[in-house]
């Protein structure tokens, strides 16, 4: 690992004051199980770490007048400890209990997972998250892509979003708080993950001197939520496909619905057509997996990851499932 200063400020705006203008040269050090593993492997070599660990202010999970508040460095235990989750986030809730590993769950922070680098094994052997070769071409196109995009994949993007929480928050309608050098601002949850055009930008609407702070979450009282993930193993591995469901309900009848996509696109991915069809039925079986269909009816695989399509469908098809019924 490539020697580094090591900053550890007290307050948010100490640590933009130390952050770079421009990517690479300073990284935020949070619970640092992605960015550890990535300096150990020098595929990121930044010449400071700032800590935001001891930032008071980005901690902590509290309810409040609006819903629910969500510090970037709460961790997905506390998530899942929290008593403020208890009614109407199933669908995060569901999200954070899939992280298998305690040890992950305690140590990686919320902030973390939304910011997590691509797991992608071309990008985590040195060979950037466009993976291109010397011609320009992408190497995902005809090489191993079995974990690959199938949808939002027309280039020149192929990896998956990584974030296990992603999905649920869009589906929830959260909002991402980040800060910076021109004051705090909110995005959608939704809008937070970007597709690069190039290897100089980054997976989110993130400038290089700004942090996210906290996550913000409309009360969930009228709505119905959950999340299903497909893995090839239950413990300590990454979905292959996954889809977090908000429905609100105006009796045994849909009124509005949400969907979103995980580990099947560059970002997550808003399942809008799905979504459309919901709208006004009451759920059975065949409504299920019609949304389902229609989630995945622009999937565009490659070579190797057709199988994902079916993922992708039978997810969102359960989801819906378990969160109007409380099964799978």
């Amino acid at each position: 690992m490539r020697a580094f200063e090591y900053a550890s400020p007290a307050t948010k705006e100490q640590a933009v004051a130390l952050l770079g203008n421009a990517w690479g040269n300073t990284e935020i050090l949070a619970g640092g199980t992605d960015l550890l593993s990535l300096m150990k492997d020098h595929v990121v070599e930044p010449r400071r770490l700032v800590n935001i660990k001891g930032i008071k202010e980005l901690g902590g999970i509290a309810a409040t007048a609006k819903g629910l508040r969500i510090g970037a460095v709460a961790t997905l235990q506390e998530l899942l400890d929290s008593p403020a989750l208890k009614s109407g986030y199933g669908a995060l809730v569901q999200a954070a209990e899939s992280v298998s590993s305690p040890q992950i769950r305690h140590v990686g922070t919320v902030g973390g997972d939304l910011c997590q680098r691509p797991r992608c094994w071309y990008f985590r052997n040195g060979m950037g998250f466009l993976a291109l070769d010397a011609s320009g071409k992408s190497r995902v196109v005809d090489g191993e892509n079995k974990y690959h995009a199938i949808l939002g994949n027309g280039g020149p993007a192929y990896f998956v979003s990584p974030s296990i929480l992603g999905p649920a928050l869009i589906a929830l309608g959260a909002q991402v708080q980040v800060f910076g050098p021109k004051g705090p601002r909110t995005v959608p949850a939704e809008k937070f993950f970007v597709t690069p055009k190039a290897e100089t930008e980054r997976e989110h609407d993130l400038a290089p001197n700004e942090l996210v702070t906290a996550i913000l979450i409309e009360g969930a009282a009228g709505t119905k939520s959950a999340t299903y993930e497909v893995r090839e193993r239950t413990l300590m591995d990454w979905p292959l496909a996954t889809a977090s469901v908000s429905l609100k309900m105006d009796g045994t009848k849909v009124a509005s619905a949400r969907i979103a996509l995980g580990h099947v696109a560059p970002v997550p991915w808003r399942a809008v057509e799905a979504e459309k069809l919901l709208a006004g039925k009451t759920i059975s079986e065949k409504v299920a997996s019609d949304a389902g269909a229609a989630a995945v009816a622009g999937a565009k695989p490659l070579s190797k990851n057709g199988y994902k399509v079916q993922l992708a469908r039978v997810a969102v098809q359960r989801a819906i499932l378990r969160a109007t019924e409380g099964r799978a």
